[in-house]
């Protein structure tokens, strides 16, 4: 079933009878080449990328719950390439590269919108900073612009220009980072990849990882027992605790990210805008809500909901920059359960343990990473080699002290990324 507009019209003049399921719900087989442990956007999107890639088709993604319910639906959906140290500069700009083109290889709507992500800066030194970061984008291949203080006025003028503490000096502007829908780029990598063989497989939660002689030899479910040559845990903020099942210690804790949205308003953000002075980044949703989020709650959690206290902290940062969101009514809130690293930076890796593969640490980023991280994770298991764009992302980094990635230049205390 391949959509078009043409197809479209055809179902709309017909009562939509046309229209099938767009995954199979199949039962799991006995044993897999490879099982992925993980419903989410990077599970999906490796199966994905293994099938259409590599053309390893028997594969099972093992969810828990439904596809796309964990960290993938629960994000507010910002999707840029603009980071500064070697290793998440290239995974990034690889990840955004395959975002540009994902809509046509899925033959799916996703709404990636490209409207710009605009990071502003209050001071000379974060102006020196922003410098050196859009200089290390352009040179890795990427688009930045820096703005002054009416460049950013042209683009946002409803933003608090002048008030004492913060004063807006100018902003960075990469012009190829936006949006895309969440829940879309979930079904779509699932539709995608059940049309080329994969069995996805839901309500099927892994209770147990099955190891002989230092390798691993399947999973126990809730489903019962499926063999397996290959095993990846991709299960975001839960990874501790799977990996935990084969007697792995993770570099991880987890911690809880809350995001917000208002009420439909009529347009008036255009672009994704990120407060340098607070950790506060917002954007408006097609359907005209206001999405924003700020700081972690700073305290390891599993729950999918935050605190009182952090969320007054993201409204003060929302009223500092622009005063005229208080007239907003804020409808809901979530939370997201955030892989945190020491230095917040993430990891696409073989384990110590034969035939069991990591993908996690994705702190802020995992969204945005979600095809650069399945088409590097499937290269891994499908070759045991990694994929150039993801070569720095290693685990033993957190062992041996090669290669860390401070992205935030905040230390080893993983909150603070």
């Amino acid at each position: 079933m391949r959509f078009s507009g043409l197809r479209v019209l055809k179902e709309g003049l017909t009562g939509n009878k046309g229209w099938g399921p767009h995954w199979r719900d199949p039962a799991p087989k006995p044993a897999y080449d490879i099982v992925i442990i993980g419903g989410g956007g990077h599970g999906l999107a490796t199966a994905f990328y293994l099938a259409k890639e590599h053309g390893l088709r028997n594969v099972a993604v093992l969810e828990k719950g439904y596809l796309g319910g964990g960290n993938v639906g629960r994000n507010t959906t910002i999707v840029r390439a603009n980071y500064y140290l070697p290793g998440n500069s290239e995974f990034y700009s690889h990840s955004l590269k395959l975002w540009e083109g994902l809509e046509q290889e899925l033959n799916y709507n996703v709404m990636h919108s490209q409207r710009g992500v605009l990071n502003l800066f209050h001071s000379d030194g974060q102006r020196d900073a922003f410098v050196r970061r859009g200089n290390a984008m352009i040179n890795q291949g990427d688009d930045a612009e820096l703005l002054d203080r009416e460049g950013v006025r042209k683009h946002l003028p409803y933003l608090d220009f002048d008030q004492a503490r913060f004063p807006i000096y100018g902003g960075l502007l990469h012009w190829r980072g936006g949006t895309a829908r969440h829940d879309a780029v979930a079904w779509g990598y699932a539709r995608g990849a059940s049309e080329r063989g994969v069995d996805l497989i839901q309500n099927c939660e892994v209770t147990g990882i099955d190891i002989e002689n230092g390798h691993v030899t399947g999973v126990q479910t809730s489903r019962g027992a499926i063999r397996a040559r290959k095993v990846a845990i991709v299960t975001a903020g839960r990874s501790g605790q799977v990996a935990a099942m084969a007697g792995i210690r993770l570099p991880i804790e987890s911690h809880i990210l809350q995001a917000f949205v208002t009420e439909g308003l009529k347009p008036v953000i255009d672009n994704v805008v990120s407060f340098g002075m607070g950790h506060f980044y917002i954007s408006q949703s097609d359907k005209g809500g206001l999405v924003f989020g700020g700081d972690l709650d700073f305290y390891p959690s599993y729950a999918q909901r935050g605190n009182l206290p952090t969320q007054e902290h993201v409204m003060e940062a929302a009223m500092t920059l622009m005063p005229m969101i208080g007239k907003a009514r804020v409808l809901r809130s979530w939370g997201g359960i955030m892989d945190m690293t020491p230095d917040g930076s993430p990891i696409i890796d073989r384990s110590d343990i034969g035939g069991l593969y990591l993908d996690c640490g994705w702190c802020y980023g995992g969204f945005k990473a979600v095809p650069g991280s399945g088409f590097a994770l499937a290269h891994l298991l499908a070759t045991d080699r990694p994929h150039d764009s993801a070569a720095k992302l290693r685990l033993n980094r957190f062992r041996d002290g090669v290669g860390l990635m401070d992205e935030e230049g905040t230390g080893a205390q993983h909150n603070l990324h």
